[in-house]
């Protein structure tokens, strides 16, 4: 499992050009997973949702766009200068400034039980140092009925793996390095996609963590996979 110290310090060092890295090494289409994700929660008509793992804030701030206004939104996250990041952007839409941003641990969220109906992580979920303690903390901090909206790489389809594994091992590290100026960083991120279990393992764990109700959407040729689950 990721070593937490680690990982903060890696997030810390990209902070300011992880948006950038994101939107390019993905061709965009992280903006297509984000709209998949807002249109999925929108369906549930949640009153509050907590964005878990919310980095610089680009999920929260989809999600403000897209959800009616009022909606209460939460962002948290346990690396600060990435948190910075959200905070400076949030200034950039109205419909932004109602977003509240936190510090807080995923293996320890600092948060009742009980408060939230809808809990969303995007691409969080691989870099915890205990994914079913976090599982158990996302469903702790929902309420009955509540939804977990999972939305993390998975494993491509068999016809598809040679090709993604061979950008992942030598072109997306490359261009991060000129991107970020830290090679090291992305080299850790391509590995823990290829370690991270594929739907059908991460949905097991998501009901050993207590939810129901399970279904997992893959995308673009597996490589994302948008996991819903139910309190």
């Amino acid at each position: 499992m990721p070593d937490p110290k680690a990982v903060n310090s890696m997030f810390a060092r990209i902070a300011g050009r992880y948006d950038l890295a994101n939107h390019l090494l993905s061709g965009g289409v992280d903006y297509w997973w984000r709209q998949r994700l807002v249109r999925a929660v929108h369906d549930t008509r949640p009153g509050a949702v907590l964005d878990l793992a919310t980095g610089s804030g680009d999920v929260a701030f989809a999600l403000a766009d897209g959800l009616p206004a009022g909606t209460r939104i939460t962002g948290m996250d346990f690396c600060e200068p990435m948190l910075e990041e959200a905070v400076k952007k949030r200034a950039d839409s109205p419909r932004w400034t109602a977003i509240e941003f936190r510090h807080g641990d995923g293996l320890a969220l600092p948060l009742p039980d009980g408060s939230f109906d809808a809990v969303t992580i995007s691409f969080g979920l691989r870099n915890m140092a205990d994914r079913h303690q976090a599982l158990g903390e996302m469903r702790r901090v929902l309420r009955p009925g509540g939804r977990l909206f999972l939305l993390e790489f998975s494993q491509p389809f068999f016809w598809f793996r040679p090709f993604y594994y061979a950008y992942l091992k030598f072109v997306l590290p490359a261009v991060a390095a000129v991107v970020t100026g830290d090679r090291s960083a992305y080299e850790y991120l391509c590995g823990s996609i290829g370690l991270f279990p594929d739907r059908a393992g991460i949905a097991a764990e998501i009901r050993q963590a207590g939810f129901s109700s399970v279904a997992a959407t893959p995308m673009t040729f597996g490589i994302v996979a948008l996991h819903v689950a139910q309190v």
